[in-house]
């Protein structure tokens, strides 16, 4: 008897040091059940990748501050894979679970959109780009070689989300399959093995998937006894279609959309305010669940935005800046849309929402100057040599810039084509700019001058501006993709120069001197901080490149807008001394920057 009385307390001395209560989240045909009882989920999405680590849980605190209680979480696979086999989940911000139990501290829900795929205007949309590596790969189906890579993903992701679930004693009570696939594909065997693989690994949370409210998207999207997800689910005949594709599962406004995406040369986003009102107020009369995509958007830091296209001629990049026009802004401060939304809110709910966050302060910073100190001809790593050009992937590297180098033979001048150029291309003739290329719009040919030079040197830098995220031509290598030919005449024998712009290139370089007519140059300079807060660099009188600030990749700028303003957070600064470098396609001689409050000019 007192050998199993002391076996009781262990046990219970071990639950109470665990502080583990498990929960049951289930479904009727209407209603979301946690523990058995109808729950609403008012959800705000962000992403941890996109928010610097030491603002994660001033972001949660803030949407919680707006009403929601529960946080969707995207986890983009290629920023935990960094290669092959080889993951991360510890460094900088990508300590997904650190998030979530994060999440729960503050007594917030978690739904989990893990992918694979996953959109978001994420580079790739979160696949991982060595898959391109394979010529002929096909991705979103049962193609083997996608699916061993995204068992591997599935496999590691798990170890770290498995103790966090609901029946667990953690947060998350849902983990969505695939995302908007209707949109893309009808392989419903794929959608069923992605759950089979969550299950084998021990993900025994519900599961949802997530598309357009119409009758084709829901058919191919959805899955048997998978929760319906609507992007968006705004009234009675979206949610009349989810009842159509499954009466036996309840459904919900997976993404409702305060703000929308930018691309590069748009006018900020900003949609209409009132048409959001009346969107959340119908969901808040009727008890439906929903996610607020996004409530914080956060940042696209380094080369993680992704771009859209809908044609071989068409794209369009995204901006650095994922503020989305979302209630909490790029900087984790309220709008005026955040307000209303939780005066909203607070109607609807039973729990006193509690005080918003004080915000993170911010500084200014005098104008100084930045000057050049290298230009990208002098840190060319030794040449690769082939046939003909290949895209960055064929080589292993994911962004940055790649040049391509060859000598003229037979023509020397006229119309050159580069056929199929991703994204950004520059040409140069014996080391003199001659024009630029640009992906969008199909106007892929310039004039070549002609040279004094026997054989002159043809160089094209090319910049990758994203993996494209959406839709039917996500098969996006970067570099030059097809062929290069002058007045139809195939040019071959490349020397191929890989340029990652990675942070170890970028603390590799060595001043040397620049010519007044170089272009790709890089500045650097240094500035003193008495204190440090989050600041704006304000990049207007450069031309087109990108920042990197003590180290950290704050993206990329373009003087085409509308984003002239680059977010550093204040844990990447430091009382004293900082060093900003600049890398510009254009600019040659010393400019100024500054630091300003906002990410808006106007």
């Amino acid at each position: 008897m007192k050998k199993i009385f002391f076996s009781f307390v262990v046990l219970l001395f071990a639950a109470g040091l665990s502080g583990q209560k498990k929960h049951i989240f289930s479904f009727s045909t209407n209603d979301f059940l946690l523990d058995g009882k109808p729950f609403q989920m008012i959800s705000g999405e962000m992403h941890p990748a996109r928010i610097p680590k030491e603002y994660w849980r001033h972001r949660i605190q803030m949407a919680k501050a707006m009403g929601c209680n529960t946080i969707a979480v995207y986890v983009f696979w290629n920023y935990q894979e960094l290669s092959p086999g080889v993951f991360d989940f510890a460094s900088a911000n990508r300590n997904v679970a650190e998030f979530i139990r994060i999440c729960k501290e503050e007594k917030m829900w978690v739904l989990l959109r893990p992918g694979p795929y996953v959109c978001a205007e994420w580079d790739f949309g979160g696949l991982p780009s060595y898959l391109l590596k394979i010529p002929d790969i096909k991705i979103r189906c049962m193609d083997s070689r996608y699916m061993s890579a995204v068992a591997r993903y599935i496999s590691r992701l798990s170890v770290e989300i498995k103790p966090l679930l609901c029946t667990n004693g953690g947060p998350v009570l849902m983990v969505q399959i695939e995302n908007e696939y209707g949109s893309y594909g009808n392989d419903k065997t794929y959608l069923e093995r992605l759950r089979k693989l969550w299950l084998q690994n021990g993900i025994d949370v519900p599961f949802y998937t997530a598309d357009g409210p119409t009758p084709y998207m829901l058919e191919a999207g959805n899955i048997d006894g998978a929760a319906i997800g609507l992007d968006s689910g705004t009234g009675d005949r979206d949610f009349a279609e989810a009842k159509k594709r499954n009466p036996n599962v309840p459904s919900f406004s997976s993404e409702t959309y305060p703000g929308w995406l930018t691309h590069w040369g748009e006018r900020w986003a900003k949609p209409d305010t009132n048409d959001l009102k009346k969107e959340i107020t119908y969901l808040l009369q009727h008890k439906k669940s929903f996610n607020l995509y996004v409530v914080h958007g956060g940042t696209n830091f380094g080369f993680t935005a992704g771009a859209n296209a809908f044609g071989p001629k068409h794209f369009q990049p995204d901006v650095t800046s994922y503020d989305y026009d979302a209630p909490i802004n790029e900087q984790g401060r309220p709008t005026a849309k955040y307000f209303m939304l939780r005066n909203l809110i607070a109607r609807y709910v039973d729990n006193k929402i509690p005080d918003t966050p004080n915000p993170i302060p911010t500084i200014e910073i005098p104008s100084f100057t930045v000057s050049p100190i290298a230009a990208f001809w002098g840190e060319l790593p030794p040449p690769i040599y082939t046939p003909q050009p290949q895209p960055m992937e064929s080589f292993g590297q994911k962004s940055g810039y790649i040049l391509y180098r060859t000598k003229l033979i037979g023509h020397k001048s006229g119309k050159l084509t580069i056929t199929e150029p991703h994204d950004y291309a520059m040409v140069f003739l014996n080391g003199k700019f001659v024009d630029t290329i640009y992906r969008d719009g199909g106007k892929w040919t310039i004039d070549l001058p002609i040279s004094d030079a026997a054989y002159p040197q043809l160089d094209i830098l090319v910049e990758a501006m994203g993996h494209i995220n959406f839709a039917q031509y996500m098969i996006d290598r970067k570099g030059i993709t097809d062929r290069v030919t002058l007045n139809g005449m195939t040019l071959m024998n490349w020397q191929t120069f890989l340029l990652p712009m990675d942070e170890k290139f970028i603390r590799s370089l060595k001043p040397q001197k620049t010519k007044n007519d170089n272009n790709g140059v890089f500045f650097k300079s240094t500035f003193d901080l008495v204190e440090t807060g989050d600041t704006y660099f304000d990049m207007s009188n450069f031309s087109k490149g990108t920042v990197w600030v003590n180290g950290h990749n704050l993206g990329r700028y373009w003087d085409i807008g509308p984003q002239y303003h680059l977010y550093c957070p204040a844990p990447w600064l430091k009382k004293g001394k900082n060093e900003i470098v600049v890398f510009d396609l254009f600019k040659k001689q010393n400019t100024s920057v500054k630091g300003v409050r906002t990410l808006y000019d106007f």
